[in-house]
């Protein structure tokens, strides 16, 4: 039985200008890790990109709670956060 090949993305290529202290960092990662620079490049744009996605996400997500009133008062967590290392922590307000 013969293996299937994996399937191959379509590419394309993107320049970019980045400061020389950086190229050498980059270079220095490669050598050390014994992976080429673009790979390096590539998995740092993707998780750069993955990480805004997923920031922008969850701002839209707050947002809409915030529209919906799935809120607490500024007072009831700023007295929850004041009991932090005391002797009588109180529990996490509830969202109203």
């Amino acid at each position: 039985m013969k293996a299937k090949s994996a399937s191959r993305i379509s590419t394309a290529i993107l320049t970019v200008r980045i400061p020389i202290p950086l190229k050498r960092r980059l270079e220095g990662l490669s050598k050390t890790t014994a992976r080429n620079r673009s790979r390096l490049a590539l998995e740092a744009l993707e998780s750069y990109v993955e990480e805004q996605e997923t920031r922008l996400a969850k701002i839209d997500e707050g947002i809409r709670d915030a529209d919906a009133g799935r809120v607490v008062p500024h007072e009831e967590v700023k007295r929850y956060l004041q009991s932090w290392g005391s002797k009588r922590k109180l529990p996490p307000p509830p969202c109203k």
